[in-house]
């Protein structure tokens, strides 16, 4: 049976394991994850202090890209000591019924990180197509008053060779200006824009590629276009004027906060 990863923060039923029973100390996180990588690639490792009327002691949220990684973590590493002297209860978490939590996209960190674990280094590149300053593009619009701002406009294109794979990301980078007359803050907001926005247009080519992991561990690969981008049916050309284009996508990039309330228990 395939399971069908995307560059998202993971949230699906199954990625999620609970562990508590926990012994604080130094470290913790980092023991945590030592044991559980080797099952496969982490989203996240949290450890938390129990609460007062839970008693001493810490419990963890792990999160896996993968169920099917998850699940077989917790197979193994449930009722085990592990790194300390009593044993871990470990649990896969599943959403409450009706609770709906927001898809967010990976960072551009992240997505690289998923995209070498299951793509291998080597199995993909991306590429800056055109880096546009756009500050004062829509000047016209802004409020009275509001501090100056840097914009660039990014766009992006991953390439997938063993899998005959294209994606193209636009990425937008903001960022105020406390003094627009200082050179030196100008250039240093420049640079921080720049990265912003480029990093956003690769997660953003990140998101239209499904990873499809085969129970024999062979990885395929899914292109899934979004209807509501043009990008990808336009050339370079028209790419370096895309801030002509007047509807683009661009959402930003959060990153997902862990609710334990949010999750119920479902021991394997």
């Amino acid at each position: 049976m395939a399971e069908v990863l995307q560059f998202l923060v993971p949230t699906g039923s199954g990625q999620t394991l609970l562990v508590w029973g926990l012994e604080p100390k130094p470290g913790l996180e980092h023991s945590l994850f030592a044991v559980f990588s080797k099952f496969g690639l982490l989203y996240s490792v949290r450890a938390h202090s129990n609460a007062a009327v839970a008693g001493p002691g810490c419990y963890a949220i792990i999160k896996f890209y993968s169920a099917a990684d998850a699940s077989r973590a917790q197979q193994a590493c449930n009722g085990q000591t592990l790194f300390q002297s009593s044993p871990l209860k470990v649990c896969v978490c599943t959403k409450q019924k009706g609770f709906q939590q927001q898809v967010l996209a990976l960072n551009s960190n992240k997505c690289q990180e998923l995209a070498n674990h299951y793509l291998g280094f080597n199995g993909w590149s991306s590429r800056i197509i055109t880096l546009q300053n756009v500050s004062g593009f829509d000047d016209e619009n802004e409020e009275v008053g509001k501090k100056p701002s840097v914009r660039y406009l990014c766009a992006v294109e991953v390439t997938l060779p063993k899998h005959g794979v294209q994606s193209r990301g636009v990425g937008l980078g903001e960022a105020d200006l406390e003094n627009g007359e200082d050179p030196l803050e100008l250039v240093t907001a420049t640079r921080r824009v720049q990265k912003l926005a480029a990093g956003r247009a690769l997660s953003s080519a990140f998101q239209k590629i499904l990873l499809v992991v085969l129970e024999s561990g062979k990885v395929a690969v899914e292109y899934n276009p979004t209807a509501e981008e043009p990008i990808d049916s336009l050339t370079e050309e028209e790419l370096e004027g895309l801030v002509q284009v007047n509807e683009l996508r661009l959402e930003p990039f959060d990153l997902e906060e862990e609710v334990v309330s949010d999750l119920s228990l479902d021991d394997e």
